[in-house]
């Protein structure tokens, strides 16, 4: 049985990943015939992608303990029910790491607790920037994918 063509709307993809230079391309590139084909096209444009694309992407997420979407909410259910003292050097990490990167910090929050966040946060103020940049559109790639999976799931 062959199964149906994989096509994921505007507001659909950007809701994956919000940087419209990604958006566009996938919508171009649609309709995928498996969910391994779309997995591996999201991937491959990202990377493609400039830095400015993924800086774009960056903005589109809340702050790690902040409120945001549902889906963001959820995604950061792991700080939720943190401790006050945890939240407070989230919150003053986030600041630190804006300061020194000039964007948001960001994490594939999905399974990590707060404290486990935090602890990345630290360990990542001690990168360069082109190292840093690096691991954080990493973490951009992860969330996206984990979004286009719940996607799959959905349908």
């Amino acid at each position: 049985m062959h199964s149906p063509a994989l096509s994921l709307s505007k507001p659909e993809l950007l809701a994956c990943c919000g940087s419209h230079a990604w958006a566009e391309r996938m919508a171009r590139l649609q309709p995928f015939i498996s969910a391994e084909q779309m997995l591996e096209a999201a991937d491959r444009v990202w990377w493609e992608l400039t830095p400015t694309d993924w800086l774009e992407a960056f903005s589109a997420h809340p702050r790690i303990g902040e409120k945001g979407d549902a889906v963001a909410s959820a995604e950061q259910s792991g700080v939720r029910d943190a401790a006050q003292d945890i939240l407070t050097r989230i919150m003053g990490g986030n600041r630190v790491y804006e300061q020194r990167f000039g964007y948001i910090y960001i994490v594939c929050a999905s399974g990590k607790s707060a404290t486990e966040m935090i602890e990345i946060l630290e360990s990542r103020l001690r990168n360069d920037k082109e190292t840093e940049l690096r691991i954080a559109a990493e973490q951009q790639r992860q969330i996206t994918r984990l979004r286009l999976e719940k996607w799959l799931i959905s349908r």
